[in-house]
């Protein structure tokens, strides 16, 4: 840091002043703690610099995640940013602008009139899930312990493609999976197995609204439809959760005959990703209910130690406010009609770039449905010398990311490259990725390619099995 040195009288620096870029120049160490400081420049020159190899966030094309804001949205976001989210009675104007929010989603997925609306802002669809999840398994064990049985082994039903989070659910929270394989040519969760799945413990089962490895949909009417047969002839009535984190913001604005949502009386709850297509930066989710009673009351806690008492029935406690407001912001500046534009020019744009590959001659789709802008290809089988993930490194030289994987059991056979086209993508960006893929299948063809899968750690993991 800067030297001590004599000033003479007339104030001028006679010894050599250590700059802000000789600090920019200093070892970072990797196991000590800074011993010292440095000025502001430097600081920020060094994690900016440190951060230069990083993927372009715009072109990251295997991320649902929004990264775009306009500068009033970024203004909202800065003048919340040091506000606590929790901290109800200090900021409750930003507390009643999310309560409202919920009340504005419960009427978007078709909730029922005359009850009340009940959801909480999260940290990401994860959170939500969680929340809806542990909603579901209280419910259950309470009417198992009121009838008198069993209340110690509950499981959830999910397909094979769902989010990794409601895994995680399943083992944090004691809750035996039921996992429905895949299979190649049909990648999302129907009815035509739930028999083997579904039993008097199953909490609920969870259908998605836009699955992450292909964008589709389950089959949520024939699903709902199994369950009210199941019912009528065993009793047990079974509710329905849907993970909208990718569909939730599409579905309502492109798609308003299509019923995924309250209108089918079994789906209690819905978890929707602010930070996706509800066009907010990372860190938000949503999960709505269809009524307040549904969230059982064993789950919210009460605290004083803030100020007044207040309520909180989130994973989380502490967490940043910015996002919340920022999504207020975007309702209002983008209303219905604006949502609904904003859509239809990403699912068109997602619509040429899948023609545009399709008809190179390189892919086949996997995803029949264009519900929302996720293209999801494979390889055509006469293309013999390189792979899904040869392309995904290829056009990474010229800054795209896009996603290589296989499937998830069983259908581990079929390799998957899948591109999300998101709102800040336009027709020419789209034509400009496209053409990307298309020379790297070609260079491809040639040269061919040797990029090895990511060897993955897999754990014990019971798909397709009854626990």
């Amino acid at each position: 840091m800067a030297k001590m040195m004599e000033r003479p009288a007339d104030g001028a620096v006679t010894a050599e002043k250590e700059t802000a870029y000789d600090e920019f120049n200093i070892e970072i160490k990797d196991t000590e703690f800074p011993r010292t400081g440095m000025a502001a420049r430097a600081a920020q020159a060094i994690c900016v610099s440190d951060a230069w190899a990083d993927a372009n966030p715009p072109q990251n094309m295997s991320s649902f995640v929004t990264t775009f804001a306009e500068e009033e949205a970024i203004d909202i976001a800065r003048r919340n940013m040091f506000k606590n989210y929790i901290d109800h009675d200090m900021y409750p104007r930003l507390f009643a602008q999310e309560k409202r929010m919920v009340r504005w989603l419960h009427e978007l997925f078709h909730g029922p009139k005359g009850v009340e609306p009940y959801g909480t802002a999260t940290i990401g669809s994860s959170e939500a899930c969680m929340l809806g999840g542990l909603a579901h398994k209280w419910n259950w064990r309470q009417r198992r312990q009121k009838a008198g049985k069993d209340a110690t082994r509950p499981n959830m039903v999910t397909g094979g493609n769902v989010q990794i989070v409601w895994k995680k659910f399943m083992r944090y929270f004691d809750v035996e999976p039921h996992i429905v394989p895949l299979k190649p040519g049909n990648y999302r969760l129907t009815a035509d197995e739930l028999d083997k799945y579904v039993d008097e413990n199953t909490i609920a089962v969870v259908a998605i609204a836009g699955s992450t490895f292909t964008g589709e949909d389950d089959d949520i009417a024939d699903i709902h439809t199994w369950l009210d047969n199941y019912e009528k002839k065993t009793g047990n009535s079974i509710p329905m959760h849907i993970d909208g984190a990718n569909g939730a913001f599409i579905n309502p604005f492109l798609h308003p005959d299509y019923a995924w949502d309250f209108r089918h009386p079994r789906v209690q709850s819905i978890n929707a990703s602010g930070h996706k297509f509800g066009l907010v930066p990372p860190g938000l989710g949503w999960v709505i209910f269809r009524e307040r009673k549904v969230f059982n009351e064993d789950l919210v806690f009460y605290v004083n130690y803030l100020g007044g008492e207040m309520p909180t029935a989130t994973l989380n406690f502490s967490r940043n406010a910015f996002q919340i407001a920022v999504q207020y912001y975007q309702f209002l500046r983008l209303g219905f009609e604006g949502y609904k534009r904003i859509m239809a020019h990403t699912v068109e744009n997602a619509e040429l770039l899948r023609q545009k590959l399709v008809d190179s001659g390189f892919f086949t789709i996997m995803n029949e449905t264009q519900r929302i802008p996720v293209v999801a290809l494979t390889l055509n089988k006469s293309v013999k010398n390189f792979s899904e993930f040869d392309v995904s490194a290829k056009v990474r030289e010229k800054g795209w990311v896009i996603s290589a994987y296989s499937m998830p059991p069983n259908a581990q056979s079929v390799n998957s490259l899948r591109v999300v086209v998101r709102p800040h993508i336009n027709r020419t960006s789209a034509e400009t990725l496209a053409n990307d893929i298309i020379m790297a299948c070609e260079w491809l063809s040639k040269h061919g390619g040797n990029a090895k899968p990511p060897k993955l750690h897999v754990p014990e993991e019971k798909v397709g099995q009854i626990a």
